[in-house]
């Protein structure tokens, strides 16, 4: 039933989100991870390695522990799948990562200052230091890596492993995201997590590439045969053994190019470049790397909806 579940998680999520008034009564499991994840950092972190595995081993289990006792109780329930599904839709951020986008495009046709202001809330550079090509080569890096970390590897290890398998996932990427960072505090402490979420992410972050390249042939001025060659290319540029994968295809797929030099509090840092087309870049291209990512979310939910339909006809 677990292609079931994520076809639902997924149209749900795309449809409803996670609703505003919802995280203002009880808030939301990233949240919850977070809090978490903050009090092991308060209460282990002592700038070791050992410190972090074992922080990170107790993540695991809390997380594990609740998702998988949720799972039974759900299989043995009527309708357990559905409930199933709609918890795990919280996990997805299809809608909220296209709404944080579109908000860019729209804050920087009225003004710079408001479109920096915009991509500051997805993006870790220094907002005040881009000037609006800046603004939106950022916002659609923004995109292109989220299309992995927030939809194609949360519904991937949802498909293998159902509701526990995209809570761990979640809870490791959201511990990456905080204290996987290379600062004193964190270097040692996060070194677990963040090659843990590496790990995590190889499979999905290849599978996100093939996606916008497979979405640009729905799209049009977008070119999937330069998606796909230019992340075979250029993705292994990037630091990251994921990141680039995405990013580099969303810019041979619009002809953009992408990455580069960026400000990260206050310190400039050299990164690679992905593609060979246009940097000068505005709302107006924001809007097409949206018209390309929504077409992307089009054939994820065809793709996972055939699998259902094969393993339903199967068992």
């Amino acid at each position: 039933m677990t292609p079931l579940v994520a076809l639902i998680a997924l149209a749900v999520e795309r449809l409803v989100g996670y609703p505003n008034a919802v995280v203002a009564r009880i808030g939301h499991p990233v949240i919850w991870m977070g809090r978490l994840i903050s009090l092991l950092d308060t209460r282990l972190n002592n700038r070791t390695r050992g410190r972090g595995v074992l922080a990170l081993l107790i993540l695991l289990a809390v997380t594990a522990a609740i998702t998988v006792v949720i799972a039974m109780i759900l299989r043995a329930v009527p309708y357990g799948s559905i409930i199933e599904a709609l918890l795990a839709s919280t996990l997805l951020a299809q809608r909220s990562l296209g709404d944080a986008v579109t908000a860019v495009a729209t804050a920087l046709r009225r003004s710079l200052t408001e479109g920096r202001t915009a991509v500051g809330h997805i993006v870790g550079r220094d907002p005040e230091t881009l000037d609006a090509p800046g603004v939106s080569r950022a916002a659609i890096e923004s995109l292109a890596e989220s299309t992995s970390d927030a939809v194609v590897a949360p519904l991937f290890w949802l498909l293998l492993l159902g509701l526990p398998g995209i809570a761990l996932y979640k809870a490791v990427n959201t511990a990456d995201s905080m204290i996987g960072h290379k600062t004193e505090r964190h270097l040692q402490f996060g070194w677990a997590s963040a090659r843990f979420d590496d790990l995590l992410n190889l499979v999905p972050a290849r599978l996100s590439a093939l996606l916008i390249a497979g979405a640009a042939f729905f799209v049009k001025g977008a070119n999937p045969e330069a998606a796909w060659s230019t992340a075979l290319r250029d993705a292994r540029k990037h630091e990251s053994p994921n990141a680039g994968w995405p990013e580099a295809a969303m810019a041979g797929a619009l002809g953009f190019a992408l990455g580069g030099p960026r400000s990260y509090a206050g310190e400039t840092v050299d990164l690679p470049n992905f593609g060979d087309g246009r940097a000068e870049l505005g709302a107006e291209d924001i809007d097409r790397a949206l018209r390309l990512y929504r077409a992307g979310l089009n054939v994820l939910l065809a793709v996972v909806a055939l699998i259902a339909v094969l393993v339903w006809r199967l068992s």
